[in-house]
């Protein structure tokens, strides 16, 4: 049941809430490197220029990755790349992986970056932060900042007490994590935290954005889900203030199908080559449920053909 309730896109909600709250992001997850910047000044997503130095064999596994320039307080130009390690697996890859991205960046433009990863997995022991190698007459240490949001278990009562909205994010994630297979216990706490928002008495944009992170990674059944919105739009009308609308959540979710459907296409596309009208066609009735389970099987398609048995049975008439 479980594996039902995973999103193919974990990574768009991440995107979406570094680029409305970087500044709060940085300053909560790596508050070194926030000191050194000059906030007063307008940082700047240099998605393009990030896009230039991915090798497209990597387009298949998605990041949220985020390559952004700042100012430092002295008023120089700096860049940051920034790693979110979503899928929470352990790779011995990933240390050169973060070398490579941060040489590239370099290679390509002659920026040296700041690189920063915010692991989401599991598993305490993986702790990444370096990727070196040492010969007699060669040698290479590089470092990179990360933080491990498993370990902010341990800081409950300081995320319950921050008015940082990332506390807010880490708080959801930690939730769904612990909650995997206890999904009342979710629905419990995906009320909480978003009731939360407003006893915190953040504007409507922020409850708005927040909501929006907390909705689309604490998945619930469709049953449970009903429930939650029933309780909630309750809440709404007990707090004489409705910021979230039913419309909203209809036209977000129908929003997050779109995307959905031209990320399924693109890949498709990558798999198989030209998809035929008729195919697009078929792809663009599917439901959610079925883009997301689309999306997991054509990692193992090589034709055409596989797309079509798929649809078959799989695509209700």
């Amino acid at each position: 049941m479980t594996e039902e309730l995973e999103r193919v896109d974990n990574d768009s909600p991440w995107k979406e809430i570094l680029e409305a709250y970087f500044p709060q992001a940085m300053q909560f997850l790596f508050p070194q490197t926030a000191e050194l910047i000059n906030w007063k000044r307008p940082h700047e997503f240099l998605d393009k220029e990030f896009q230039q130095i991915t090798r497209k064999a990597e387009l298949g596994r998605r990041y949220a990755d985020k390559l952004v320039k700042v100012w430092q307080i002295q008023g120089q130009e700096i860049w940051l790349l920034i790693h979110v390690e979503i899928q929470g697996t352990s790779e011995d890859i990933f240390p050169e992986r973060m070398f490579s991205y941060n040489l590239r960046i370099f290679d390509r433009f002659g920026k040296p970056a700041i690189s920063l990863a915010i692991l989401c997995d599991t598993d305490p022991k993986w702790r990444p932060n370096q990727y070196s190698y040492n010969y007699p007459d060669t040698r290479l240490n590089f470092e990179f900042g990360t933080v491990k949001l498993l370990d902010y278990q341990n800081s409950w009562t300081e995320l319950e007490a921050s008015d940082n909205p990332f506390a807010t994010v880490v708080m959801a994630h930690l939730k769904t994590q612990q909650t995997t297979k206890k999904l009342g216990e979710r629905k419990a706490w995906k009320f909480s935290l978003i009731r939360r928002l407003y006893e915190l008495g953040l504007q409507e944009k922020d409850i708005r954005n927040l909501y929006r992170f907390i909705d689309w990674v604490m998945i619930l059944p469709k049953a449970l889900e009903a429930e939650f919105w029933q309780e909630f739009k309750q809440f709404e009308q007990e707090q004489t203030m409705s910021y979230i609308t039913t419309g909203e959540r209809i036209g977000y979710e129908r929003g997050k199908q779109e995307q959905g459907q031209t990320l399924v296409l693109r890949l498709l596309q990558k798999r198989v080559g030209e998809l035929p009208q008729e195919f697009r066609e078929r792809i663009q009735t599917l439901s959610l449920e079925q883009l997301e389970a689309l999306g997991e099987a054509l990692l193992d398609f090589t034709a055409i053909e596989d797309l079509l048995n798929w649809l078959e049975a799989n695509q209700t008439a």
